[in-house]
This record gives structure tokens, C-alpha cells and sequence, in this order.
């Protein structure tokens, strides 16, 4: 699938990223190339391929559930703008 220049200005329009007239034509081949590469993924039947997580199923392998930093609760409400109760206050946003 070849893209005329016209559809890669408007791309660049849509992006805000401005497509100067030397880097059109290099964009356009290189948009293509990406099309058709997404044409031959669509392609592949993939109709009895169950979903995977891993390719070789493995599980993750889990830690133990430890504190590992120091608690600074209280240097970072010392910091804050308000604070009640130990929360942080923050304008309403919602009427």
C-alpha cells in the first residue's frame, strides 16, 4: 500500500509534526512499508492460536513481600500545602 504525499501531510497535520517537502517522500515509503507489514500480520491465520502471556509459559517468579524503604510519611506531609488527619487536602474539582 503506497501513501501519496498528500496523506502523509495530513498525517503530519493530524500529529502536529511539521512534514517539510524533502522528508515527504522518505515518510511516505517508510509509512508504507509499516502498512504492508501490518497487511501481512492481518494475513496469518490465527484462528485456533490461544492468547499466551509468555511465550514458553513460564510464571513470574515472586518475591517475598518485604518493606524496602524507610517510612517518610511524615517528611512528605511536611512538605504539603494541607494536610488533616494524615491526608492530603486538595481543592474540590467536582460540584
Amino acid at each position: 500500500m503506497a501513501l501519496a504525499k498528500d496523506t502523509v501531510y495530513r498525517i503530519g497535520r493530524l500529529a502536529r509534526i511539521h512534514v517539510g517537502d524533502e522528508e515527504a517522500d522518505r515518510y511516505a515509503d517508510e509509512l508504507s512499508r509499516i502498512l504492508d507489514l501490518v497487511e501481512q500480520m492481518n494475513a496469518a491465520d490465527t484462528e485456533r492460536v490461544e492468547p499466551l502471556a509468555h511465550p514458553q509459559e513460564r510464571s513470574l517468579r515472586l518475591r517475598e513481600d518485604e518493606i524496602t524503604e524507610a517510612d517518610q510519611r511524615e517528611a512528605f506531609q511536611g512538605i504539603a500545602p494541607a494536610v488533616e488527619a494524615g491526608l492530603y487536602l486538595v481543592p474540590k474539582v467536582i460540584e
